[in-house]
């Protein structure tokens, strides 16, 4: 399964940000349990975040991100950039 990392720049809507992360982790751990997503985590400076995927493709990995209340509730996210991951260094 190939890895992909999105690059994620939250907004400035601090306030609906932390109403909307109980959701948002809630989704995070349901995509850890089901082998979707590999880690993730968001930057020192609250700034934004940094979520490592397993898909077949990046269509799979849009495809579920879609998904994250973070990205179903407008005004969360200014911009997400999926990239896919060449591991050169696995840590397993």
């Amino acid at each position: 399964m190939t890895k992909y990392a999105i690059l994620v720049k939250y907004s400035d809507n601090h306030d609906l940000r932390l109403a909307t992360r109980p959701a948002h982790r809630e989704f995070l751990q349901r995509m850890l349990d089901e082998g979707k997503l590999h880690e993730s985590g968001p930057f020192t400076d609250d700034s934004g975040a940094l979520m490592i995927y397993n898909g077949a493709s990046q269509a799979d990995v849009e495809a579920i991100v879609a998904n994250d209340p973070f990205r179903t509730t407008p005004g969360i996210v200014d911009s997400a950039t999926i990239y896919e991951w060449k591991v050169v260094f696995p840590a397993e």
